[in-house]
Order: structure tokens, then sequence, then C-alpha cells
């Protein structure tokens, strides 16, 4: 894989506000820093704190969207904390995406 022109999908976590935010980027490390300063998200904005608990390399940002909105629609906290779980590893429709351990943030 070409990790050029890879995208991400990135998962926060505001420790303050008990919530989790699903993001899809270039550079959620970029992103982190942006939602924590309130730029340009009008969701992330209302909470503070963010921090990254999980993120995944995906091939191309047409996958990354579409797995980003999927993961979204099924409204699933539990779904939500099995993608943090650096032991899960995702399947289905979530196989496209790949661990990026977190200690690399």
């Amino acid at each position: 894989m070409n990790h050029l022109a890879m995208h991400y999908i990135y998962i926060l976590y505001s420790e303050s506000s008990n919530i989790y935010y699903v993001g899809e980027s270039t550079n959620p490390w970029k992103r982190l820093i942006q939602h924590n300063a309130g730029l340009p998200g009008k969701f992330t904005s209302r909470y503070s704190n963010w921090v990254i608990r999980a993120v995944f390399l995906v091939e191309n940002r047409t996958e990354a969207l579409k797995l980003e909105r999927f993961i979204k629609k099924q409204k699933s906290r539990k779904l939500i904390e099995r993608l943090c779980d650096p032991t899960f590893v995702p399947n289905g429709k979530l196989s496209p995406m790949k661990r990026v351990s977190v200690a690399d943030c």
C-alpha cells in the first residue's frame, strides 16, 4: 500500500464528556489538534480534551468515507468500544480497516 495516498479512520474520546467521535482524515494526529482547538467541527467543538483511542489505515478516501458512514449509521457505542479494543480485528464490512498502533500516535 502506498501510505502517501492513504486515509485513516480515527476514533476520539472525550473523558470529561464520556463521548466518542469517529472521523476520517489523511492525518488523524493533526485532526486531533484541530478538534481540541475547536476547529472546524460543530460536534467536536462542544466537547473538550479529545484523545485518540483508535486509528485504522484505509486504502483511499472513498473507502474511508464509506466506512466512516457505516460506523456512524450503526449508532452503536458497543461497536465503537470494540473498535477501540486493540485485540479486536475488524471483519466483514470493516475488514478493509487495518489497525495502526495508538502508541505510534
